[in-house]
């Protein structure tokens, strides 16, 4: 039987954000991030949606005691997606991978009531520089849709669940690529 891998295309890329073990960089053809609402969340967050031109960097990483249902808990509002042929990876056994992505039904475009959270953006972006470089970091804000949507600068607060305090040059590099983006950046009030 084969073992169970996720792969994480986000915050799961930044290893100060988990302890999932055996994390392997890897790649995922077909698919693109996409900053998005739906529902389930108040703010916007990043799901994969396919793209059969796109590729993006990611993680995998074993699923802790193979216990698919603890992890579909944690990923709660996104559908677990069969992925094992579409990711290139170190591993030489066989795995068996899977992709988390909301349901194109459940998702709209992130707005002004559900904007995206500065802390998060921090977290992927940190993730990116630290396991792929400042190639890896651009990579993956070419490679996402959605940054047109208003960004809630809350830094000071930071209201995502797993933020990290980054290094002056990793928020430099963040702060940079979103002026490269002209990206809107709303005050927390």
């Amino acid at each position: 039987m084969a073992d169970p891998y996720f792969f994480g295309y986000g915050s799961l890329v930044n290893l100060s954000t988990h302890d999932f073990p055996d994390p392997r960089p890897a790649r995922l053809k077909g698919w693109r991030r996409a900053w998005r609402h739906t529902d389930l969340r108040p703010v916007a967050f990043l799901t994969a949606v396919p793209d059969s031109a796109s590729e993006i960097d990611g993680m995998i990483a074993h699923v802790p005691k193979n216990d698919w249902v603890a992890l579909d808990k944690r990923e709660w509002a996104y559908d677990r997606i069969p992925a094992t042929q579409s990711v290139t990876h170190p591993l030489t056994r066989d795995v068996d991978i899977a992709v988390y992505a909301v349901p194109h039904h459940k998702q709209t475009a992130a707005n002004a009531r559900h904007p995206l959270l500065l802390s998060y953006i921090d977290v992927v972006v940190q993730g990116y520089l630290r396991a792929f470089g400042r190639d890896g970091a651009d990579r993956f804000f070419a490679t996402t849709d959605g940054w047109g949507a208003p960004i809630l600068n809350d830094r000071a607060e930071p209201r995502y669940p797993r933020h990290q305090q980054l290094r002056s040059d990793e928020t430099d590099f963040v702060d940079d690529r979103l002026t490269r983006l002209s990206a809107k950046i709303i005050q927390t009030t």
